[in-house]
């Protein structure tokens, strides 16, 4: 087959040979010499199976007829009429997408390609590096599967520069990933530390504080080391489930820490000196602006990670020792937007279904910041999803993308505010509006106009509990009589860590442990109490996983009385319990009760309640 190879690098000592693509489909021998690439890319599947010899004419015509009556890929088509297999309909694809075959079993991949990928990266792609040219910052990659082609434009972000793929088959895949990159001796973040450490192009930058041009960022930035570890630090972030990861420098050591459960984790701290090429190379992968060290800045980086579709939101803060930089890790294949997994009680959720299906009002959910209010208020609007419901958000920033829900981005540079975009939403005709956040009089004021026109509005609010929220409005300067004609329910919430299920064990609290809840021995007497002793399943740490507490407000004629007359907080929590709310306290006793979750972590994340 007369096929160009990828080009070669030359650096080193010598050229290497070129990487040589097998001849014909992977696996197989073809019936006739397979067509140059170029001759086939973009060329519909049956003319590229009967270029390659696989199939006749009539045979593919005999497949449109079929695929006119039942539909459906006509490579399958062709596979149950027996005429290829499907690694034919495999190389035809790739064919198609521009993909060269290459027989991974028939080559040599030198160990300096294999070390421009962490093993982390390789298994969780399923792909294999066999060539690379610096001078055109081109990877030449094997995979396994023409499908693949997210892996292609991740590959482009984490390492910058063009990538080139060719097919291989899985059997061959899996020798490949099983030689270079073996399971048993993974490449971990301190060899990669240590690797930066004894780096020469990098410590060439030790002491040079700010002192470094725009060549040199960019140099920086294009460090194959400085790639690698970030990308192990991107999946291992990942894998762990870790919702931040914090790269942070200062006067003397420069710290890496993930936020798994809502508690940071430090990692092994990697020289002082790479702080500017850490933060230079998150700005070139999230489009930002690498000569601009004195302002903020904010980007965006889209990967798939096993499949699943997963955001980083980046935040660059100048502080006094260089850039602070954290990720926010958006993964959407590991957030369920299900109301019946969010946690909430058998009565508690039938009580917000009830509520979420009002014609008109306001829902509000409160709680302080990463305490699960967005994926509460999108698991309402799932659910209320359906053809005949126009839904309008406005968010800042858009955290998960629904179909079939017009979300806009606050973009406060630009003007575009919350109040400015809930002035527009009345004039898009919505059923369903949701704003991410009350932050001032004005978005306030809006909000209530659109419950008053007969639109039902969820929204959001950072106060201690549900009953202090009415209070926070009143403060804002909404008129009580406002609050009460439109307010429906006040959702407060929190999240604690789930005990490890697969390290739990009864235990007997101390009198001082109780007394943390204000609990006395007799108050607990015949219950049991559990914690995680730790394991490998979670760290050592005993949680693993987090559970909502929730408290529910819903507003009755006795309670909005007492709005109107300006009751306090206090006043309205009685009234609110008396009439059945259960506070946060007493949702995560319950949950103490069941052997969910801790004395500690119930203690650490809600207040006492005030009588």
């Amino acid at each position: 087959m007369a096929e160009t190879p990828p080009k070669t690098s030359s650096s080193g000592s010598g050229a290497r040979p070129p990487i040589r693509i097998a001849a014909g489909t992977p696996g197989s021998r073809p019936e006739r010499r397979m067509p140059p690439i170029s001759q086939l890319r973009g060329r519909p599947l049956g003319r590229i199976l009967i270029k390659m010899g696989k199939v006749t004419r009539t045979q593919v015509g005999e497949a449109l007829e079929i695929q006119k009556q039942k539909s459906g890929p006509i490579g399958q088509i062709l596979v149950e009429l027996g005429y290829v297999d499907d690694n034919d309909v495999r190389v035809a694809l790739a064919a198609q997408f521009g993909m060269e075959p290459i027989s991974l079993g028939k080559i040599d991949v030198p160990k300096e390609i294999v070390a421009l990928l962490p093993a982390q990266v390789a298994h969780t792609y399923k792909i294999i590096p066999v060539d690379y040219d610096p001078n055109a910052k081109l990877m030449t990659i094997a995979l396994d599967d023409p499908a693949n082609f997210r892996a292609t434009d991740d590959l482009k972000t984490l390492m910058g520069g063009e990538i080139k793929a060719c097919l291989t088959t899985p059997e061959e895949m899996a020798t490949a990933l099983d030689r270079y990159y073996p399971e048993d001796a993974p490449e971990s973040i301190n060899d990669l530390i240590n690797e930066l450490s004894g780096d020469e192009d990098l410590s060439k930058f030790e002491g040079r504080g700010e002192s470094i041009d725009l060549e040199e960022l960019k140099e920086l930035a294009d460090s194959n080391p400085i790639k690698k570890l970030l990308n192990l630090v991107l999946l291992q972030a990942i894998r762990d489930k870790a919702s931040d990861i914090h790269f942070e420098p200062f006067e003397n050591d420069y710290k890496m820490r993930y936020r798994i459960d809502g508690v940071l984790y430090e990692m092994v701290p990697p020289k002082r000196h790479i702080a500017m090429a850490i933060s230079s190379r998150i700005k070139v992968m999230s489009n930002l602006n690498i000569a601009e060290r004195r302002m903020p800045q904010d980007g965006r980086i889209e990967l798939t990670v096993g499949g699943n579709p997963v955001d980083l939101r980046i935040s660059v803060l100048p502080t006094m020792f260089g850039e602070s930089v954290v990720m926010r890790v958006l993964d959407r294949g590991n957030v369920s937007l299900d109301l019946n997994q969010i946690g909430m009680r058998d009565d508690d959720l039938n009580t917000f279904r009830q509520l979420i299906h009002k014609p008109n009002g306001i829902v509000i959910n409160t709680g302080p910041t990463g305490s699960g209010k967005t994926t509460t208020l999108y698991s309402a609007l799932n659910e209320l999803n359906t053809v005949d419901v126009k839904i309008l958000t406005a968010e800042d920033p858009v955290e998960y993308d629904i179909d079939g829900l017009v979300q806009c981005q606050i973009n406060t540079d630009l003007g575009l505010t919350f109040s400015k975009c809930l002035r527009s939403f009345l004039r898009q005709d919505p059923d369903i509006i949701l704003v991410g956040e009350i932050r001032d009089l004005e978005t306030a004021q809006i909000a209530v106009q659109a419950s008053l026109t007969g639109h039902l509005v969820f929204t959001t609010l950072h106060t201690n509990d549900a009953p202090s929220t009415i209070a926070r409005l009143v403060d804002l300067g909404l008129e009580p009589f406002l609050v009460t004609a439109t307010i429906e329910a006040i959702v407060a919430q929190r999240l604690v860590r789930r005990i490890c299920a697969n390290c739990t064990e009864e235990f007997h609290p101390s009198e001082d442990m109780l007394m943390e809840l204000e609990l006395r021995p007799e108050d607990v007497h015949g219950r049991t109490f559990m914690y995680g002793k730790g394991c490998d399943y979670c760290n050592n740490t005993g949680y693993k996983g987090r559970m909502g507490l929730f408290e529910i407000m819903t507003l009755n004629d006795d309670i909005r009385e007492m709005i109107m007359q300006r009751g306090s907080t206090n006043v309205l929590r009685r009234a609110a319990r008396k009439y059945g709310m259960r506070t946060l306290r007493e949702a995560g006793l319950l949950a103490i009760y069941e052997g969910t979750t801790t004395l500690e972590e119930v203690a650490k994340e809600t207040l006492v309640e005030e009588v």
